[in-house]
């Protein structure tokens, strides 16, 4: 089981697509979080949540095998390896988990649309991080029907 939690830090003045916000994966394995890092692992949310949805829609659809991904404007990182039995998610050299194709998918779906119900709604209509946010979660939203087939799900002919 993999929970995933995108939030933005308050007290920041009138939202904007550079918010600054933090991402927790938690694993059956093990925990990786932004959150209680020295230095600070903070990364502006919107714009890290948009590269990390872009990311796993490849290794979702079988583009790639391998995602780094690492949060914008921050030393958070996270490796997410696809293979026959499902996905694993690495923070650092440790794997905090061992998942389904699908169930990976599922979990940073809820967490980005969390974010943007509670986020990317509160944003200008013209603030560039709000159009790239919503167009990486469509994106994203389009490879999940593929994604249940497992294995080999994601598959595109």
């Amino acid at each position: 089981m993999l929970t995933v939690t995108f939030t933005v830090r308050p007290g920041q003045g009138d939202p904007n697509g550079f918010d600054l916000g933090d991402m927790v994966f938690e694993g059956e394995l093990g925990t990786a979080r932004s959150t209680g890092r020295v230095p600070d692992a903070g990364m502006m949310i919107y714009l890290s949540v948009t590269l990390l949805l872009d990311g796993l829609r490849q290794l979702l659809d079988d583009r790639r095998k391998v995602v780094h991904f690492t949060a914008v404007d921050s030393s958070f990182g996270l490796v997410f390896r696809r293979n026959k039995a499902g996905a694993s998610v690495s923070s650092g050299s440790e794997v905090i988990a061992r998942t389904s194709r699908s169930d990976l998918a599922e979990a940073v779906l809820a967490a980005a649309e969390n974010l943007e119900a509670s986020g990317v709604a509160a944003l200008p209509g013209d603030d560039v991080g709000r159009a790239d946010y919503v167009a990486a979660l469509d994106a994203f939203r389009a490879v999940i029907p593929a994604v249940g087939e497992d294995p080999g799900a994601g598959r595109r002919h």
